[in-house]
Order: C-alpha cells, then structure tokens, then sequence
C-alpha cells in the first residue's frame, strides 16, 4: 500500500507547502487538499506542485458542479503539467448545502454529470475536438441557444499525459457502481475494514464487471488516525473522531438526506445513527458525540500499541484499500510516518 494524506486547506499555503514537503521526505506518496467553502484547492495545489518533488498531489475533491467539465479538465491538465505528471483528478458531487447554499445551482443529476464530465475531461486530454451531446451537458451548444456561434474546439497545448487519473468520491450503491466502471480510483469515507464489503461489495463488482479491459485496477483510498501509544492515551485520541463523525453522521442533511448516515445504517448502527442525528440537529452536539459507537470508533482507527496498529494496517489491506489514508498524531509525526511506511508497504 502507498500513504497517502490530507494536507492543510483551511491555513497558510506556505505552511501547507513546507509540511508536505515534510511529509514526502518521511514517506508520503500522495497528499490531497480539499475545496469546500474555503481558498480553492487549485491555487495550493499548483503552488504544492512547485515546492514538493515525487508526491503525488490529488484534489480531494472539486465539486462537479462549480465548473464546466471543460474547465475541471483544462484545470487538471495544467495541474498535472506544473507538477510533471503527478496530479490526480479527485471529483465528487459534494452535498446540496455547499452547492446551492455556496455557489447557487441546483444539485441535481449527481451520478450523470460525473459520468458526461470523465468523457469530456477525457477527450480534452486526448486533444480530441470536442463535442458532447448529453442529458446534462451539449458542447457545442445546441441551435436556439446562446448566439449560434459555438464552434467545437479541442485543448491547445499538449497535456502531459493523456490519461490523467480521476478518483471519484461516492457512497450510494449507484455512484459506487459508476465509481468501480469508470474511474481509477475510489475515495470513499467512513470506511469500516470489516463491514465495508456488505455495503459497497456487490455494488464494487457490478462496476467491475463492466470495467474497460484499459483501465487499470482500482485504486482505494481509505484510513484513519494513527498513533503507537499506551491504551489510555489511545483511548483519548480515538475519542477525538467522535467530532466529525457526529458532524457528518448528525448535522450533513436533513432527515432521510445525509448519506453519512445511511452509511451507519448500513454497518448495522441504525439505532445509533437515528439517535445521532436526532440529537446533533435539536442542537445537542455533546449528547451526539456521546452516542457515536465506540465500536465503530475502534476500527476505523490505527490507534493503540505496535502490535494492534499493525493489525489495523493488515484489515485495511485486507479490505482492499490500496493506499492508504494516515492522519499521524503523536509527538514525532514524521518518524511515525516512516514506521508505518514500512508495515504499509
């Protein structure tokens, strides 16, 4: 398994940039960087680009909805130029808050516009003249729209590679099949080693079995906190993901719209997801928090003594994840990472 790692989006990108140049040195094969409601990922990644050397810099993830198929793969081909072909394509559909709240268009045809833009994306990578009659998007547009000038154009420099690869973030059966077909790789969230397959697994072979024989394997992407440290301390640390996953679990939708949650549902947490939820949106985050299965908490993590962390590793190779996702806390984060970089590999 490769390491791969969420860097810094929220802070300083010269910050960011002399960390992840830490992190590559100690062993980290992939660094992400996230665009939510924040400084767009692209600016650091492209400043990233010129301040690291062999890691591979991935967007995790652009929304699909904030530009046009055509401009996500001119970003990516010029990404992946700057970084002399390092960059990976992390797209996703985000949630309907960022996307109407933020940047005011509906969320609608999640699954079929992720589909149209990897042909598009594609084509402009191959330096085809592109055009593109679908459901959701028309390249050129179509007569009696806009002014009737559109001409079909192909990408006038000469990309890097014309196979840039493009990870997909989804959850639901249907995006997981998608995912599985046509992207090259995978990034799914709140993964449970042990319970990942009953969920995902048959959705994972659907996709699979209607792969093109050119595209390579499937790469995953998954993890968790990791830290060697004695059975209180690790304790503590584990407690501290009972945050986000209240957040995420809780707060990311309404009832019967939060995909996190169904995801709980779906690992047999039904109970404690109803309960979350209930309590995080009446505004009772601490009682959320509480309510968090410390079962779940315990096996997401790599979080304990020398030996369960490397057990922890093995569950997730054993799932399939191909590279794997570390969030090193500890007081030597570096050197932890170089330990683990040799149990992953």
């Amino acid at each position: 398994m490769k390491l791969a790692m969420a860097l810094n989006y929220s802070g300083d990108p010269r910050d960011t940039a002399a960390e992840a140049a830490d992190l590559e040195r100690a062993g980290i094969d992939v660094g992400w960087v996230a665009e939510l409601y924040s400084f767009d990922a692209v600016s650091i990644l492209g400043y990233l680009a010129a301040k690291t050397e062999t890691m591979e810099l991935g967007s995790a993830i652009l929304p699909i909805y904030s530009r046009t198929p055509t401009l996500t793969a001119m970003t990516a081909a010029g990404l992946d130029a700057v970084s002399e072909g390092r960059f990976i394509l992390g797209i996703g559909a985000s949630g309907p808050q960022v996307i109407e709240g933020w940047h005011g268009v509906p969320y609608d045809k999640p699954i079929g516009r992720q589909r149209e833009l990897i042909e598009i994306c594609r084509k402009v990578w191959r330096r085809e003249v592109v055009t593109h009659d679908g459901p959701s998007y028309h390249l050129p547009l179509p007569e009696g729209e806009g002014t009737g000038l559109g001409k079909p154009l192909k990408l006038i420099n000469h990309p890097k590679r014309a196979n840039i690869p493009v990870y997909i973030a989804s959850l639901g059966p249907k995006n997981v099949e998608v995912t599985a077909e046509i992207a090259e790789g995978w990034l799914p969230v709140f993964f449970h080693p042990e319970k990942a397959d009953s969920v995902w697994g048959d959705s994972l072979a659907a996709g699979a079995a209607k792969r093109d024989p050119s595209l390579p394997p499937l790469e995953v992407v998954a993890g968790g906190t990791v830290s060697i440290c004695g059975e209180a301390e690790a304790a503590e640390i584990r407690n501290g993901a009972r945050f986000m996953t209240a957040l995420y679990v809780g707060g990311m939708g309404a009832k019967g719209k939060n995909f996190y949650n169904n995801i709980f549902c779906k690992y047999g947490y039904e109970e404690a997801a109803e309960q979350i939820q209930d309590l995080y949106l009446a505004g009772k985050k601490e009682e959320a928090m509480a309510a968090v299965p410390q079962e779940f908490l315990d096996a997401t993590s790599m979080v304990g003594d020398e030996g369960y962390v490397r057990e922890r590793i093995e569950a997730y190779r054993a799932a399939g994840v191909t590279r794997l996702q570390v969030h090193p806390v500890g007081e030597n984060p570096l050197e932890l990472i170089e330990k683990v970089k040799g149990w992953a590999g």
